[in-house]
C-alpha cells in the first residue's frame, strides 16, 4: 500500500553505514532522555501510615535540596550524561565511581553483554521498569562488582528524574556470584536521594532466607519511607498484578523456578488455578485495555480510533493541559488509573473534564497505558527488526525507511491511529517551552509504548534505535503523513 502517494521507495535498503556524526543517539550512554527534575508529592502512591511512621520515615536528605537544571530545551545534554556525584563520606566508593568517565566511552559493553539490567517500558501505573536478574550475574572473578555498581548508576541516571519501578529476580544468586555485604551496604549508600526519591516500588521476586537476613541487617540503615517501597513477591503471577509480564524479559531459569514453586504449592495457594483462569478468560465486548485494535474496532461500530484514545486526546488538547510541565512524564494516582481502566472495560463512558477536572496526568498515563497494553504494538511485531537497525542508516536513508515502514507496511488502522497521535503530540511539543516535552523527551516516553518485540527480549541496546525512530516520526510528522 502506497498511502498519500509517497515517492517510490528504493528497491532495497542500502548497506548499513556504521556511525553518523549527526546521530543524536550515538551509543548506549546516550540512548535515553535527560529528564528535568520534576518535584511532586508522591503520597497518593503510598499506603497510609500513622503520624509516628511518617515522622520517623522522613529521610534526612529530603531537607537538603540542591539547585538543579530546569530541563528546558536549551539543556546541555552532554553534561547530563556525566559522572554521578561522588560521596565523600564513603571514600571506598571513589575508586569504583572514578572509572566511570572512561567506561562511558566504551558503553560498559563487557557488563552490558551479560544483560543483568534491562529496561522494559512501563508498568501498569505508567512508570518505567528496570529489571535486575541475579541469575545473569557472572562470578565475581569474571566481573568486578565495583564496575557493576558504576554500570547500575550509569543506567539509572537516565531514569531517576521521573517515577520508576525496579524488579529484582533473586533466583540464581549463589556463592560464586553473590556480592559481599560490604558491597551491598556501599551500593545502598551510593544510591542517594536522587535515586530513591522517584523509586516508587522495589519488587523482590522469589525471596529466600538470604534476602530476609540481609533485610534485617540493613534495617538500621534504611528509612521507614524507603522500606514501604519494598515488596516481597513469591510468584510471577503476583508480580503480574503490577507489571506487564508479557513485556518483561524474564530469564528462562526464573520461569522454570517459578513453575516449580507453583507446582509444589498448588494445593496450598491455588496458583495454578489462578494462572489458568487468567489466561483463559475472554475479554468483555466493551473492553479496550489489553485487546487488539481490531477487537475494539469490531465492537465500536467500525470506529478506527479507540474511544478512550479520543477522550484522552480531546482532554489533553486544552491549553492548560498542553502547558502542564512534565505532561506524560509524571505518574498519576494508582487508584484512579485502575478505576479508569475498570470503568472503560465495563463499557462506561469517561468524561475527564467532568469526572477528573484538571487531572491531566491521569489522562496522560491512561493514554500511555492503553498503547502499552495492546495485544500487538502500534508499530507491529513485523517492523521490529527494521526499527532496531534504524540508527545504522544515514540521514537520507532513515527518511526513506520511515516512509516505507509507515506508508506502505503499516496496516491501515495502525496508520490512522499513529497519524492521529502524531498530530496531537505535535501540539504537545509546540509548547515545550512550558511543558518541557520536546520531541526528544516525548520519544523517550512513547518509544517503548509503540514498539516492542514479539518474544519480549528487548534489551537496552534496542531502546536507542526505538527512541531515535520515534523522535524522527515526531519531528517530521508533517512530511511523513503529508498533512
Amino acid at each position: 500500500m502506497n498511502r498519500d502517494n509517497p515517492s517510490k521507495p528504493k528497491s532495497a535498503i542500502p548497506a548499513y553505514l556504521v556511525g553518523d556524526a549527526e546521530d543524536p543517539y550515538p551509543s548506549l550512554s546516550d540512548i535515553h532522555d535527560y529528564e528535568p527534575n520534576l518535584e511532586f508529592d508522591d503520597s497518593e502512591l503510598q499506603q497510609p501510615v500513622n503520624a509516628e511512621g511518617d515522622a520517623s520515615g522522613i529521610e534526612v536528605e529530603e531537607f537538603l535540596e540542591t539547585p538543579v537544571s530546569d530541563g528546558t530545551i536549551e539543556e546541555n545534554f552532554e553534561e547530563a550524561f556525566g559522572l554521578p556525584s561522588l560521596i565523600p563520606e564513603y571514600p571506598s566508593l571513589i575508586p569504583a565511581l572514578g572509572e566511570l568517565s572512561k567506561e562511558v566511552v566504551d558503553d560498559f559493553l563487557d557488563v552490558a553483554q551479560h544483560r543483568i539490567v534491562d529496561v522494559v517500558g512501563d508498568d501498569t501505573y505508567g512508570r518505567k521498569v528496570i529489571v535486575v536478574s541475579a541469575c545473569r550475574l557472572p562470578s565475581n572473578k569474571v566481573l568486578d562488582h565495583n564496575r557493576l555498581l558504576s554500570y547500575l548508576m550509569h543506567t539509572l541516571d537516565n531514569y531517576v528524574e521521573t517515577d520508576y519501578t525496579v524488579v529484582y529476580f533473586h533466583h540464581g544468586l549463589n556463592s560464586q556470584n553473590k556480592p559481599s555485604f560490604r558491597w551491598l551496604l556501599q551500593a545502598y549508600r551510593a544510591f542517594d536521594r536522587k535515586y530513591k526519591k522517584n523509586l516508587k516500588a522495589l519488587y523482590l521476586v522469589h525471596p529466600t532466607n538470604f534476602i530476609r537476613v540481609i533485610w534485617q541487617l540493613f534495617k538500621p540503615f534504611i528509612s521507614i519511607k524507603f522500606g514501604r517501597k519494598m515488596m516481597y513477591v513469591n510468584y510471577l503471577s503476583e508480580l503480574g498484578n503490577h507489571i506487564h509480564l508479557n513485556q518483561v524479559c524474564i530469564p528462562p531459569p526464573v520461569l522454570t523456578h517459578d513453575a516449580m514453586l507453583v507446582s509444589k504449592n498448588a494445593n496450598k495457594s491455588g496458583q495454578d488455578s489462578q494462572v489458568d483462569s487468567a489466561s483463559s478468560s475472554q475479554p468483555l465486548p466493551t473492553q479496550q485495555f489489553g485487546v487488539s485494535l481490531q477487537f475494539i474496532k469490531n465492537h465500536n461500530n467500525g470506529q478506527v480510533i479507540p474511544p478512550i484514545v479520543c477522550r484522552c486526546v480531546e482532554f489533553l488538547s486544552q491549553p492548560d493541559a498542553l502547558e502542564t510541565e512534565g505532561l506524560f512524564r509524571r505518574s498519576a494516582s494508582v487508584t484512579l488509573v485502575r478505576d479508569v481502566q475498570s470503568r472503560i472495560n465495563r463499557g462506561e463512558t469517561i468524561d475527564f473534564q467532568h469526572d477528573f477536572p484538571g487531572d491531566y496526568h491521569l489522562a496522560a498515563v491512561t493514554l500511555k497505558t492503553f498503547l502499552r497494553e495492546l495485544k500487538e504494538p502500534l508499530m507491529t511485531f513485523d517492523l521490529f527488526d527494521d526499527i532496531i537497525n534504524f540508527q545504522r542508516l544515514n540521514k537520507e536513508e532513515r527518511a526513506q525507511m520511515v516512509k516505507t515502514l509507515i506508508l506502505e507496511r503499516l496496516p491501515e488502522d495502525n496508520y490512522i491511529l499513529l497519524k492521529y497521535l502524531a498530530q496531537f503530540l505535535a501540539k504537545v511539543q509546540d509548547r515545550s517551552d512550558l511543558n518541557k516535552m520536546t520531541s526528544f523527551n516525548l520519544a523517550v516516553v512513547f518509544g517503548p509504548n509503540l514498539v516492542w518485540s514479539q518474544n519480549q527480549q528487548m534489551s537496552l541496546a534496542a531502546i536507542g534505535p526505538i527512541n531515535a525512530l520515534t523522535e524522527h516520526i515526531l519531528s517530521h510528522y508533517a512530511e511523513i503523513f503529508i498533512l
